[in-house]
């Protein structure tokens, strides 16, 4: 009695398999319609912003001493995935030529270090980003390029935490606090340190970005400048 009570039980589940197959299926075409309206609404969003972020991005990009590059985002279709229906990638020229690659390919560690930078303070506008970090992104600039980075930074730092490490005066002037990083020789291993610089040796620190390990006089009351004016 048990085995036919068994039986008979699987024998139901069979009969009602395809009904349950019919069902699943209904829920997956809803599904997919419901991914797609999301997806295609999403989409557009993205197709209006693109131009504005060109343009934005290129003013930002002249300020540090890029005048000539421009970023172009390319937007292709694809299937319905996690970031949507679109197949994004930033393209970059760096000299006006018109032959735009994939910025991964083409810009050097500057370029890329302050086309981040531009990239992410327009981002920072639009999303609570509490911590943004620049490895060297004055490689390759100086000057007036490096006093817009400065600036830029500085911006950014109004509104949520910026750590930049820099060799650059015009940059270094503008931080609310100077980390002074070092190394040191402890018996048979090198170790590297971390310090806070008061005032005093602040200015010290970056006469010497400006004047070299004996900054003269004329370069420590630029330093002061450089501080006094950030």
């Amino acid at each position: 009695m048990e085995l036919k009570e068994e039986l008979e039980g699987k024998l139901g589940n069979i009969d009602q398999l395809d009904d349950q197959i019919n069902r699943l299926k209904k829920q997956v075409q809803e599904t997919g319609e419901k991914v797609k309206l999301l997806a295609g609404t999403l989409s557009e969003a993205r197709k209006k912003q693109i131009a504005p972020l060109e343009k934005q991005v290129a003013q930002l990009l002249t300020r540090v001493g890029m005048p000539n590059a421009r970023l172009k985002i390319q937007m292709d279709k694809m299937e319905p995935g996690m970031l949507g229906i679109d197949s994004i990638d930033f393209l970059f020229d760096a000299n006006k030529s018109g032959q735009f690659a994939p910025v991964r390919k083409v810009a050097s560690g500057g370029e890329l270090s302050r086309l981040m930078l531009c990239i992410k303070s327009l981002v920072a506008k639009k999303i609570n980003l509490p911590t943004l970090l620049f490895d060297e992104i004055d490689t390759g600039i100086s000057g007036e390029a490096s006093r817009q980075v400065g600036l830029i930074m500085k911006e950014l730092a109004a509104s949520r935490q910026v750590i930049c490490i820099t060799h650059q005066p015009q940059i270094a002037g503008r931080a609310d606090r100077h980390l002074f990083v070092y190394k040191e020789k402890l018996g048979k291993t090198i170790q590297t340190g971390i310090k806070a610089l008061s005032a005093e040796e602040r200015v010290t620190a970056i006469a010497q970005m400006l004047g070299g390990d004996k900054p003269s006089a004329i370069a420590i009351e630029n330093a002061k400048e450089l501080i006094m004016n950030a």
